[in-house]
C-alpha cells in the first residue's frame, strides 16, 4: 500500500499578481529572510531549523538584561494524559515574587492584567523564549504579568496538542491567579502567525469549555486556514516572508492526512469554525503583502457576521512580522501604534 500523498490545493488558472511591498520595508524584508529562513522550511529539514531558530533566539538572561523586568521558569500542570508544561513567568521588577505580590510599604498591589504568551513558528518550530519579548514590553509598559507557554510542536505532537497545552496554561493562570498576582477578569491571549492561530484556538476552546474567561485577544498575522487556498497565499507561493510553501509545511505536519479534509476540526484550525459567536474582543492584524491576509480578512468579517468584536489591520504593502524586523518603518509606527491603542482600551475594560 503507498502512503497517502499530502495534501495540496489545486494551482489556480493564472497566478494572481503579489501585492508590492512598501519601499521602506524592503531592507528588513531580506534581512528577515537571511536571518530566519535562510534553510528552506520542508518536512526533511524541520529538525536543522529548529536548531536554527534556537541559535538566533535570545535567552531570557539576554532579554531581560537592562530591562525593568523579573523572570522566573516553572513546571505547570498539562493536558489530562500529557507531562507538566515549561512557563516562563514575566512581570514589572518590584512588584514582587509569585504569592507575595506588594510594594515597598508592605501594602499589597492590585491585581495585575495577566497575558499569555503564544509563539509563532508554524507549529513546528520555536520555543517560547521566541515570543518573550513581547512579554517583556507588555511588562513595562502596562505593567502586566505574562506567561509564555511551551506548548508541544508537530509533527511529533500533532494539532490539536499544541492548542490543548496552551488551553492548559490559560486554566492554570485562572486558577492560580492569586499566587500570580493577576485579575482573573483581565486575562488577554496573545500571539503571532501559528501563535496567532493558537490564541484563536485557545479562544474557541475556553468558549466551548465554558472558560477561563477571557479579556480579549491578539491574532497576529494568524495561521488558521489549513487548506492554503486564499488569492493570497497563491500571490505569495516562493515570495516573501513564510510563503505558502513554509505554509504547506507546517500544515502537512500538524495535521497529516487530515489536512484539507472534512475532519479538521476548528481547534486544529480556526478558520474551520462554522460559529465565531461569543468570542472574546480581538484585535486581528496582518500585512497586505503576505500569506495570511485573505484568512485574516476573512475570519475578522465572521466574528462581525456573528454579532462579535474585532477591530482589524490590514497594513499598507506589509510583510510577514513586518513591524519586528522594519521598526522605523512609517507604516510600521502606525501599525505599533494601533497595537498599543488596543492594549490600552483592552486592559482598561
Amino acid at each position: 500500500m503507498t502512503a497517502p500523498q499530502p495534501y495540496r490545493a489545486a494551482e489556480p488558472e493564472a497566478r494572481p499578481a503579489s501585492v508590492p511591498y512598501d519601499p521602506e520595508l524592503e531592507a528588513g524584508l531580506a534581512f528577515f529572510i537571511d536571518l530566519v529562513e535562510r534553510i528552506p522550511l520542508r518536512a526533511h529539514t524541520i529538525l536543522e531549523n529548529r536548531a536554527h531558530f534556537a541559535s538566533i533566539t535570545p535567552s531570557m538572561e539576554v532579554q531581560a538584561d537592562g530591562r525593568t523586568v523579573e523572570w522566573e521558569h516553572r513546571t505547570i500542570p498539562g493536558p489530562a494524559g500529557s507531562s507538566g508544561i515549561e512557563v516562563t513567568i514575566v512581570r514589572p521588577r518590584g512588584s514582587g515574587a509569585p504569592g507575595a505580590a506588594h510594594d515597598g510599604a508592605g501594602a499589597h498591589d492590585a491585581p495585575r492584567p495577566g497575558v499569555l504568551g503564544i509563539h509563532g513558528g508554524g507549529y513546528v518550530l520555536g520555543t517560547r523564549f521566541f515570543g518573550t519579548g513581547e512579554l517583556i514590553d507588555l511588562a513595562e509598559r502596562f505593567g502586566t504579568v505574562g506567561v509564555a507557554v511551551e506548548y508541544r510542536l508537530a509533527p511529533e505532537h500533532p494539532a490539536p496538542a499544541a492548542a490543548e497545552d496552551c488551553y492548559a496554561a490559560l486554566v492554570w493562570m485562572a486558577q492560580n491567579a492569586d499566587l500570580l498576582g493577576i485579575d482573573p477578569a483581565r486575562i488577554v491571549v496573545s500571539g503571532a502567525s501559528a501563535g496567532g492561530g493558537l490564541t484563536a484556538a485557545v479562544s474557541l476552546i475556553a468558549r466551548d469549555r465554558g472558560g477561563p474567561a477571557i479579556a480579549g485577544q491578539l491574532v497576529g498575522c494568524p495561521m488558521i486556514d489549513d487548506r492554503n487556498t486564499t488569492v493570497s497565499a497563491w500571490q505569495y507561493d516562493g515570495i516573501g516572508a513564510w510563503d505558502r510553501n513554509n505554509n504547506d509545511t507546517g500544515w502537512d505536519a500538524a495535521l497529516g492526512a487530515e489536512r484539507g479534509g472534512e475532519r479538521v476540526h476548528p481547534y486544529q484550525a480556526p478558520a474551520r469554525a462554522t460559529d465565531l459567536s461569543g468570542l472574546p474582543p480581538a484585535f486581528i492584524e496582518v500585512g497586505s503583502a503576505e500569506v495570511f491576509r485573505d484568512e485574516s480578512v476573512d475570519y475578522a468579517s465572521r466574528i462581525w457576521a456573528a454579532g462579535g468584536e474585532a477591530e482589524l489591520h490590514v497594513w499598507s504593502g506589509g510583510y510577514h512580522g513586518f513591524t519586528g524586523f522594519s521598526p522605523d518603518a512609517v507604516v510600521s509606527h502606525a501599525a505599533n501604534d494601533a497595537r498599543d491603542s488596543w492594549w490600552r482600551r483592552i486592559l482598561a475594560r
